[in-house]
């Protein structure tokens, strides 16, 4: 009886297991505190920026995120280099302090009433070292996983990592819900909101310890013992023509793509429901949470599947689906919201008034609210402030009936099914481009730029697209943002058919 050789890269099952727990862990967390300030972007508009223009705030609170975003290739760069030079255990232990100590203290910034516009400055800063760090997390732990992975299941068991992106989102929306449900929604919109941030320094440390336990990758310790560590990651991953190549292709063949799939289903979706939509705040939450909670496992599904059908159709058919479908989605979206195209039940019309005391303050809120009833369970809420409130603005809120909520879950749950098909591939797909002496830096470049820059981009561009179309009284305005998804993920869709081999098989030990 013959025995079938195992390959060096390759480890007992569990022990692949213990390496997917322990890097999942620790990246889930990272991704939990980025996203923490993206779905809370409403009420942090108004505590860190002037309250006297809504949507100015709320699009500098959504540019204060984007910048997190755009300092990841940078991240990448200096994080990737210090992983191949190194070792991929102790750089992604170093993004992981970074980034949770940099959330705690997002938690403890006084607010712009406080300290002016040294707030919202200093949260940027914060968001900036967040973004850096960010940008090394990534590419380690899909580095760490794959060079444990056996040959042949790697897009299974990397996929696990790609989970942990959506499960972070989730479980910040779960904290925010749960914070916002035990404190109350006035007290959580005066300071409670600060608690999801600070709670995750209890969640950093757990992640510290797990990972200090970890062990080096194999091949890296090979490598490293062989002398054939990288002396000049930089320069061999971008000064050299054929590695170039192969980056520039995973950017624009791949990640850009993936990118504004990811954040158009996810985040951006959030924000359209929020702000265009006018959908409650919690009601609008509790739809992205169970949409993200479906569609998780199909990470694994498109990813254990690429092993065997290969990664680029899978993630193509995500990007096409998406360009094809957006408008449609969105339209549907809006019209589950849209009082006007549904019955209104005229005598149950109400008028709802509520003062409260400004927290802080010896000066109190009163609001007017016109409370409105629709057949389909709909209630809508235009909420005015009386002469000599300390509140300002009018707000609209719509809380959906029933079946509008499910109808909205689902339409959510088609796109995040777009984003299963574009991300759980291709941590694979990265890590088969490049040789393991310059994969850190060669793989974390094109990921950030593609998912961080175009990607992130995605909720700030499409938002001010939406409200440039309504300044100018464009038919269907509300539609208007999706086409930057719409045109990156169509490029992106033809350079990848065209140039991106049908199956990317590599062996990670080179």
């Amino acid at each position: 009886m013959t025995t079938k050789p195992v390959s060096h890269a390759t480890t007992e099952t569990s022990g692949v297991w213990r390496v997917i727990t322990a890097s999942s862990v620790g990246t889930l967390i990272e991704w939990y505190d980025f996203y923490i300030f993206g779905s809370l972007a409403t009420i942090l508009s108004a505590q860190f920026f002037p309250k006297d223009n809504p949507t100015a705030g709320f699009l500098s609170t959504l540019a204060t995120f984007a910048a997190g975003f755009i300092v990841r290739p940078f991240g990448a760069l200096v994080f990737g280099r210090l992983g191949d030079l190194v070792g991929r255990k102790y750089t992604f232990l170093l993004t992981l302090v970074l980034m949770g100590g940099s959330t705690f203290l997002i938690g403890c910034v006084p607010g712009y009433e406080s300290i002016g516009m040294l707030a919202p400055a200093l949260v940027l800063l914060l968001r900036l070292i967040q973004g850096l760090a960010l940008g090394g997390e990534y590419g380690g732990a899909a580095t760490y996983v794959a060079e444990h992975s056996p040959e042949g299941k790697r897009g299974y068991f990397t996929s696990f990592i790609q989970t942990t992106a959506t499960l972070g989102l989730f479980v910040s929306l779960g904290v925010i819900l749960l914070t916002r449900q035990t404190l109350g929604t006035d007290v959580f919109n005066a300071w409670g909101w600060r608690v999801p941030f600070i709670l995750s320094a209890i969640l950093v440390g757990v992640s510290i310890y797990i990972r200090l336990r970890m062990s080096e990758s194999p091949i890296f310790q090979k490598i490293k013992a062989e002398g054939k560590i990288s002396t000049n990651p930089l320069k061999e991953s971008f000064g050299k023509k054929a590695n170039l190549k192969m980056v520039l292709l995973a950017l624009f063949g791949a990640t850009a793509g993936q990118g504004v799939i990811w954040y158009t289903g996810q985040f951006y979706a959030l924000s359209f429901i929020q702000k265009i939509c006018n959908v409650e705040f919690a009601q609008s939450n509790y739809i992205i949470a169970l949409a993200l909670l479906v569609a998780t496992p199909f990470f694994v599904i498109f990813g254990g599947l690429s092993d065997r059908i290969g990664r680029r159709n899978i993630m193509l058919a995500g990007m096409l689906l998406g360009v094809l479908t957006y408008r449609p989605i969105y339209r549907a979206m809006y019209s589950l919201a849209d009082t006007t195209q549904k019955t209104e039940l005229t005598f149950r019309q109400s008028i709802e008034t509520k003062k409260e005391r400004v927290e802080g303050t010896d000066e109190f809120k009163t609001t007017t609210s016109a409370v409105r009833y629709y057949d389909d369970g709909t209630v809508y809420r235009e909420i005015q402030p009386q002469p000599g409130s300390a509140l300002t603005a009018v707000s609209k809120e719509v809380t959906l009936g029933n079946e509008a909520f499910w109808l909205m879950t689902v339409l959510v749950l088609v796109q995040v099914l777009y984003v299963t098909m574009v991300y759980g591939p291709i941590a694979a797909f990265l890590v088969e481009l490049f040789p393991t002496r310059i994969r850190y830096t060669s793989m974390s470049l094109p990921y950030h730029i593609g998912n961080g820059v175009f990607g992130g981009l995605t909720p700030f561009i499409a938002t001010s697209l939406v409200e440039t179309a309504n300044k100018t009284g464009s038919l269907d305005s509300y539609l208007q943002g999706l086409w930057y998804p719409i045109g990156i993920a169509a490029v992106c869709l033809i350079i990848g058919a065209l140039y991106i081999d049908k199956k990317q098989y590599k062996t990670v030990e080179d």
